[in-house]
């Protein structure tokens, strides 16, 4: 009875395999004949079902821990930026080049920027670290440059093609804290806009630091 147990717990474990891949007929057929042996053994049946309801819980369990973390859509919200660009101030003038990659398993947006400019043989460059924070339901970001400089944006709401981000206590450098506000909007499929804005009053006005559009290298 034994050796006839566990040829049934492996078949079915074989047709539940083939379960998860769409391919149900071998799984229905294989438990209809389950469920007729069941029906004709009362004794099977007490011994057999359990073992098969507690087989499917663990089955179940498996592949609810198995799923990709960062698989929400919230979390596509801001694959808009992800690309190559050629970045654009509101002259025209180009102001530089930034790769956006979609990272770690679909959890982190990494931007890598680098100026045009170069001033007395320094040329600017950064990078940051842009994902959803489950936990506090918000989009958050942390800037770090090659100019000792660094910036968190521990706040921030997405949606169809827009995303904005607050840094709520920013020093500057006279010492005094000052308020950022960036948001990224979505033009097209080939452009987007960055624009930066600084409050000196909580928040109650804002004024412009930057307005960037970035154009998708082609």
């Amino acid at each position: 009875m034994w050796r006839w147990l566990i040829n049934l717990i492996l078949k079915f474990s074989s047709s539940l395999f083939l379960f998860n891949r769409n391919i149900s007929v071998t799984g229905v057929r294989f438990l209809n004949e389950t469920v007729s042996i069941l029906n004709e053994n009362l004794f099977m049946r007490k011994l057999i079902l359990p073992a098969i309801i507690l087989f499917i819980s663990f089955n179940v369990k498996a592949q609810q821990q198995n799923k990709i973390p960062c698989a929400d859509p919230v979390y596509r919200q801001f694959d808009f930026w992800a690309g190559e660009w050629n970045v654009f101030d509101t002259k025209g003038a180009k102001a530089g080049d930034s790769k956006i990659s979609i990272i770690l398993d679909s959890c982190v947006i990494l931007e890598e920027w680098t100026s045009t400019a170069v001033t007395n043989g320094f040329r600017y460059s950064g990078k940051s670290f842009n994902t959803y924070n489950a936990a506090t339901k918000q989009w958050q970001q942390t800037w770090i440059d090659n100019a000792a400089g660094t910036t968190e944006f521990l706040r921030g709401e997405g949606s169809d093609g827009k995303i904005i981000l607050y840094a709520d206590k920013v020093v500057g450098a006279d010492g005094k804290s000052f308020l950022r506000r960036l948001t990224f909007t979505k033009l097209s499929e080939d452009k987007v806009r960055q624009f930066g804005e600084r409050s000196d009053d909580g928040g109650n006005t804002w004024k412009t630091e930057y307005d960037l559009e970035y154009r998708r290298r082609k």
